[in-house]
């Protein structure tokens, strides 16, 4: 069975999210721990969260990933935002404990003028400090488009964090097709050789989850503009590839396209149908 959902509003709790993505024909769903701007976020309700685990066994809802906010970033040049990125993962591991075992996604950051090999120095220190032996939730790199100074444009970088990270096991890789292509790797007409060169660099048994989004964009644009599925330069025939691929169909994909809640309904109910059970 495919496991595919789309982002949704956590603005009226976790049970509420599990009856919208069944609602419009999905099994699992993303969502931001706070305001994707930042800022505190609300407390956890316990009875929410009672009614959100047993609505996930009656829906099949096996996996849910969560997003950082966009404004966290670990590869900053001031130590203040260093430290608001590292407080606010720490506050969201916490939280996602409520719902263990699952997923917990974020932009690695942009070095700012200061270098990548900088910038990735400082990632790992945060994370070798926010991830602990005991915690259930993996911790995901998205790989990005490679717009300014973004960090993770390519499997090297990557590559690179995780091997300063203390706890590994702790640690995997969330693969965004706008992303990839933006940044040059070619799914539509070489899925297979991109997904060799993850495997050489960084092991396929770190991919974790998919954000499964068409481009505005050419390959190599490096400018990251999500498009809806099928509309862009990617295309329905990538990714009917993309999701029955043997080395990818069992993952969770993520829908994160210009769209309303009606618009995510058809994007799922199209991409089930393409999907070869």
């Amino acid at each position: 069975m495919l496991k595919i959902g789309c982002h949704l509003s956590a603005s009226k709790g976790y049970s509420n999210m599990a009856d919208v993505i069944h609602k419009i024909g999905g099994n699992t769903f993303q969502f931001f721990t706070r305001n994707p701007r930042g800022g505190k976020a609300k407390d956890i309700n316990e009875e929410d969260i009672r009614k959100f685990h047993e609505k996930a066994k009656e829906y099949g809802i096996e996996i849910i990933l969560a997003h950082a906010p966009y404004t966290l970033n670990c590869a900053s040049a001031n130590e203040d935002i260093r430290k608001f990125a590292k407080e606010t993962m720490q506050d969201d591991l916490r939280r996602m404990e409520y719902t263990p075992n699952n997923l917990y996604n974020f932009h690695p950051g942009s070095h700012v003028g200061q270098g990548a090999d900088v910038g990735i120095k400082y990632i790992i220190n945060i994370l070798n400090e926010v991830i602990t032996e005991s915690q259930t939730t993996t911790i995901l790199l998205e790989t990005m488009a490679g717009k300014g100074s973004e960090i993770g444009k390519n499997f090297e970088e990557l590559k690179q964090i995780i091997d300063g990270i203390k706890l590994k096991e702790k640690v995997g890789v969330c693969l965004d097709t706008c992303h990839v292509n933006d940044a040059g790797y070619d799914v539509i007409n070489n899925l297979d050789n991109v997904l060799e060169e993850f495997d050489r660099i960084i092991g396929l048994d770190k991919l974790k989850a998919i954000h499964i989004n068409d481009s505005k964009n050419p390959i190599g644009a490096h400018k990251d503009r999500h498009e809806k599925i099928g509309d862009g330069t990617i295309g329905i025939e990538a990714f009917e590839r993309i999701i029955n691929h043997p080395k990818l169909r069992d993952l969770p994909f993520f829908l994160e396209t210009p769209n309303e809640l009606d618009g995510y309904e058809k994007e799922i109910k199209q991409l089930k149908q393409l999907y070869k059970n």
